[in-house]
């Protein structure tokens, strides 16, 4: 089953609020899997187009990537499973909800990259903290932090999101679904991206009962 792809916001969304992703090399022989918080950088339009981190230098990975730059990032969303408890059609069956993402990246690291890498993250993990954090405030530690990492870009060559929010859904046992489940941020994320066709379904609703 293909499932919906969402737009560029969405995906650019997904990323922002989930930056810790998998960074998989391409190659078999040599194979490294590390988790790393990343952040999307966007082109004009919106479309995410690099991923931007920094990882320890002692990581085997960086060797593996710089032979071979070719990796996956793969971006897990809010998921979560979802219960015929919350819908009261009959025999309808449980589902997983989800939003994830999977981007074929060239990674290049970049000393000069390095600083601006973590600035970057730490602005943005920190931009609802009512003083956010600096990274100067590490006083005579950071330079011996700074040594210990490499920064890097990760171009997207290639990018396949999936986001299975109740799209499938009769609006019914949608608005149900919505309603009932425990997790408010899977439940926000299927709202959000079924927002179109319940507001025209609501405006529906309204004028009928007007008329």
């Amino acid at each position: 089953m293909d499932f919906p792809s969402g737009t560029p916001a969405d995906l650019a969304r997904l990323v922002a609020d989930y930056p810790l992703a998998w960074l998989v090399n391409h190659g078999e022989a040599s194979f490294f899997a590390t988790p790393l918080p990343l952040v999307a950088e966007l082109d004009e339009s919106g479309q995410v187009t690099a991923l931007i981190g920094h990882c320890s230098r002692r990581n085997a990975q960086v060797a593996a990537l710089q032979a071979d730059p070719r990796a996956h990032v793969l971006v897990m969303g809010p998921q979560g499973y979802v219960s015929p408890a919350l819908v009261s059609k009959p025999h309808w069956a449980p589902t997983w909800n989800f939003a994830v993402a999977a981007f074929a990246v060239r990674v290049t690291f970049d000393e000069d990259g390095t600083m601006p890498a973590v600035r970057r993250l730490t602005s943005h993990v920190e931009a609802d903290q009512p003083r956010p954090w600096q990274i100067e405030e590490a006083g005579a530690r950071l330079p011996h932090l700074m040594a210990r990492i490499i920064g890097f870009r990760a171009t997207v060559t290639a990018t396949d999101a999936r986001f299975k929010l109740g799209q499938e859904e009769d609006l019914p046992e949608l608005r149900e679904i919505i309603a009932a489940h425990p997790d408010p941020v899977l439940a926000g994320w299927m709202q959000r991206l079924n927002d179109d066709r319940l507001q025209a379904h609501a405006a529906a609703h309204r004028d009928e009962t007007a008329g």
